[in-house]
C-alpha cells in the first residue's frame, strides 16, 4: 500500500443528484423544505439516506434517540473518524442547512470506494435527531443524548409544539433503535456546513475555518395579564400581557445593540390570548434567543433581562414567568483541528478565513468527547431557514473536498500501490 491519495476528488455531480433527490422530500413552495423533526417528512427522509448508507457497503446503527450512523470498516477496530450533521429542518428551511454535511459524508465514502482507497481507522457518517429544535426543545438534542450531555430518559418525555413526545414519535416512524446512548467517542469529528451568515458571500472566501461556537440563551416567558374590553378600559387601567410583550420584543433589541460586539438577540416566536381584536391579552408567550461567543458577556445579558422583566411584573401588574428551553456555554474548537482545516483548504488553493459559527451546531456537542472541527462554505447573501438559502455548486464541491482530504488524514487513507 502506498500513503497517498493526492489528487483524489470527490464526485461534484454525483453529490449535487443526492442534495436533490433529498430535497423532493418535504417539499415546499419556492424550493425550500420543510421536514420537521420525527415528522412523516423526516422519516421519508431518513429512509433515503439510511438506504443509500447501505447502498455504499456500510454498517448502519440506530440508537434510544433516533440518531442514525453509518459506519466504513478501518483496517484497526477501534473509535471512528466521524462526519456529519442532520437532515431535519425548519417548517421554512432551505436544502441545503445540516444535509451538505451529511450527503458530502456520504460522497467522501463513496469516492473512497471508487478509489479503493482503506482507511487505518473506521470512517463514520452520521445524522443526528432533532439537531433544528423547531418542534422539540432544546436543539441539537440528538447529538446531546449521543454524548451523555442530556440524560436519554427525560428527553423522551419531551413534548413538542403539537403536544406529541419524542418517545411516541421515535416509535411511530420505526426509528426508537437499540444501539445504546450515551454513543461511542468519535476519534475526532468534523462537520462541512453552509455558514447560514453574510461573512464569506460578502468577502468573497472560499472556506470558512470555525474556531468556535458562540453560546446560546432560550427562554420562553410567560406573561399573565387580565383580559378586558378594548373600548371601555382605560389605559391606564390595563393589565395588558400584550403590551408587556411588545416591550420585551423591544428590550431584546435594545439589550442586544447596547451590548455590541457579537451579542445578538431574537424574540422568534409570540402568541397572544384569547388573541381578538377587540380584547385586551391577558396571557402571551414569546421566546428569546440570546447568543454570544462570549460567556461572561452572555451571562450579563441574561441577568439583564431578568431585571427588566421583574421591572416590567412590578409596573405593570402582571404575573412573569421563564421557563430556560436550552442554555449552551461558547464551544471552543481544538487548535490542532483548525489548523487541520486550514491548512488543507490552502493547499487545494482556496481561499480562508477563521471565523466563530453564530448558529449551533451539533460538532459543539461532539467538541464535548473528541477533537471536533467544521468547515463553513459561503450562503449567498447570508440567507438560510428560508426557501431562498442558496450556495454555489463550486463552494459546494470545495468544501467536499477539503472534508475529503481532512478525514483522509484523520483516518489514516492509502490506495493501493499502482492506484
Amino acid at each position: 500500500m502506498t500513503s497517498t491519495t493526492s489528487g483524489l476528488k470527490i464526485n461534484a455531480g454525483r453529490l449535487q443528484r443526492r442534495l436533490d433527490d433529498l430535497a423532493k422530500i418535504g417539499a415546499i413552495e419556492g424550493g425550500g423544505c420543510a421536514r420537521l423533526a420525527l415528522t412523516d417528512e423526516d422519516k421519508a427522509g431518513r429512509d433515503l439516506v439510511s438506504g443509500w448508507m447501505r447502498e455504499l457497503g456500510l454498517a448502519v446503527t440506530v440508537d434510544a434517540i433516533g440518531n442514525v450512523v453509518g459506519t466504513r470498516a478501518g483496517r484497526q477496530a477501534g473509535a471512528p473518524v466521524m462526519t456529519g450533521s442532520h437532515i431535519d429542518t425548519v417548517r421554512t428551511g432551505g436544502r441545503y442547512d445540516g444535509v451538505l454535511g451529511v450527503l458530502a459524508g456520504l460522497e467522501v465514502v463513496e469516492s473512497l470506494n471508487d478509489a479503493g482507497v482503506a482507511t487505518e481507522h473506521p470512517l463514520a457518517v452520521a445524522f443526528f435527531t432533532n439537531e433544528e429544535g423547531s418542534r422539540f426543545a432544546p436543539d441539537m438534542m440528538g447529538s446531546l443524548v449521543y454524548t451523555g450531555q442530556l440524560p436519554l430518559g427525560g428527553t423522551l418525555a419531551v413534548r413538542g409544539i403539537d403536544g406529541t413526545r419524542i418517545g411516541d414519535d421515535l416509535r411511530r416512524i420505526g426509528y426508537a433503535g437499540s444501539a445504546p446512548v450515551p454513543g461511542p467517542a468519535p476519534r475526532a469529528y468534523v462537520e462541512l456546513h453552509i455558514e447560514q451568515g453574510p461573512v464569506l458571500d460578502h468577502d468573497g472566501v472560499d472556506i470558512g475555518v470555525v474556531n468556535s461556537v458562540q453560546g446560546i440563551s432560550w427562554t420562553e416567558i410567560e406573561i399573565g395579564g387580565v383580559s378586558n374590553h378594548a373600548g371601555t378600559t382605560p389605559m391606564s387601567l390595563r393589565c395588558d400581557a400584550g403590551w408587556v410583550a411588545g416591550a420585551i420584543v423591544a428590550y431584546v433589541r435594545e439589550l442586544a445593540t447596547e451590548l455590541g460586539g457579537s451579542q445578538v438577540g431574537t424574540v422568534g416566536r409570540i402568541e397572544f390570548f384569547p388573541n381578538l381584536i377587540n380584547v385586551v391579552p391577558n396571557r402571551a408567550v414569546l421566546t428569546v434567543d440570546l447568543r454570544n461567543t462570549s460567556e461572561e458577556t452572555l451571562r450579563l445579558a441574561e441577568a439583564r433581562l431578568d431585571e427588566h422583566l421583574a421591572a416590567l411584573r412590578d409596573a405593570e401588574k402582571v404575573q412573569i414567568s421563564t421557563r430556560r428551553l436550552a442554555r449552551f456555554a461558547p464551544v471552543p474548537f481544538a487548535p490542532q483541528m483548525i489548523n487541520l482545516v486550514e491548512s488543507h483548504a490552502r493547499a487545494q488553493g482556496f481561499t480562508t478565513r477563521r471565523l466563530p459559527s453564530g448558529a449551533g451546531h451539533d460538532a459543539q456537542m461532539l467538541a464535548a468527547v473528541c477533537p471536533a472541527a467544521m468547515i463553513f462554505v459561503p450562503s449567498v447573501e447570508g440567507i438560510s431557514h428560508n426557501v431562498r438559502e442558496f450556495t454555489h455548486p463550486h463552494h459546494i464541491e470545495a468544501g467536499a473536498n477539503v472534508l475529503l482530504s481532512v478525514l483522509c488524514e484523520l483516518a489514516g487513507a492509502t490506495r493501493p500501490a499502482g492506484a
